[in-house]
């Protein structure tokens, strides 16, 4: 029997390595903390369901547009504390040909990890 994809997740189409090229396998844990991690505020609006952040956010599936539970017919972004890198392009490039800085609604916001962890707990790196 043929294996399917769960209801709602598509299947990720392979990547492979140009020929020649190696691969080194991922690590399982983190060499270390980020300094910061991008946290977003109630003021998030999921920009209509085309959030900019998550384009320009170099790691896949950090920034995940979700139902905000407040307000059912709107979308939120989360963000995996496991995944952000602590980059701050989401929050330093509005989108192309825009005069915007970042989110225009200033729902993202930088938090030093302490600070994180004070307020959501140890995350463990």
């Amino acid at each position: 029997m043929a294996e399917t994809a769960a209801p709602n997740s598509p299947a990720a189409p392979e990547k492979t390595a140009p020929a020649g090229a190696s691969v080194a396998k991922k690590p399982s844990k983190r060499k270390k903390k980020p300094r910061q991690l991008a946290y977003v505020n109630e003021a998030c609006t999921g920009c209509a369901g085309s959030p900019v952040c998550q384009s320009y956010c170099p790691v896949e599936e950090c920034m995940v547009l979700v139902q905000n539970p407040s307000a059912p017919t709107f979308g939120v972004i989360e963000v995996d504390p496991f995944k952000c890198i602590g980059c701050k392009k989401c929050t330093a490039k509005g989108p192309e040909g825009t005069l915007l800085d970042g989110c225009p609604w200033d729902a993202i916001v930088m938090l030093d990890i302490d600070e994180y962890e004070a307020k959501y707990g140890e995350l463990p790196y």
